[in-house]
């Protein structure tokens, strides 16, 4: 991190298929060792088995289950005199949208399943549906959160 100035925030274009940006972030997050084609594939496959589960939008489904899936608090270490506290903050957006792409992968690789694009497109059918490992990452979070907001007051 620079000490001098922030880090600039890069605009990326929107993905081919869906026109959003999102979804490319998205597929940024789940590309391994810069191979962008096949984190591509993950993903619209993923996308094309959401729709034929659910007969609906996949695009609006993906929304919905980053939706689900984005946090309002979180907690944050904090040292004041020798104790460490955990101190319920508020999330930015752009750090609420990143932890929710996050979240998705990684629930979605430990999940146990054939390919990566049924384990993606069942951990995204059930974020939309407000389960799965991410819901619960997000749920653990918060009730973090709700435990230690007795150090609210702490906040810097």
């Amino acid at each position: 991190m620079s000490r001098k100035n922030r880090a600039e925030v890069r605009e990326v274009l929107p993905d081919p298929r869906y026109q959003d940006v999102v979804v490319t972030k998205f597929i940024n997050c789940l590309m391994k060792e810069g191979k962008k084609s096949t984190a591509e594939k993950i993903f619209y496959g993923a996308m094309e088995q959401v729709e034929k589960k659910t007969g609906e939008e996949p695009l609006k489904i993906f929304k919905k289950a980053l939706s689900n899936v984005k946090p309002a608090v979180e907690v944050k270490s904090r040292r004041i005199g020798g104790a460490t506290y955990q101190i319920p903050v508020e999330v930015r957006p752009v750090r609420r949208q990143s932890l929710a792409l996050r979240w998705l992968r990684d629930y979605s690789t430990s999940r146990s399943g054939k390919t990566m694009i049924e384990k993606l497109s069942d951990e995204i059918l059930d974020a939309s549906a407000n389960r799965g490992g991410a819901v619960k990452k997000r749920e653990d979070v918060y009730k973090m959160a709700e435990a230690n907001k007795a150090f609210a007051h702490l906040k810097w």
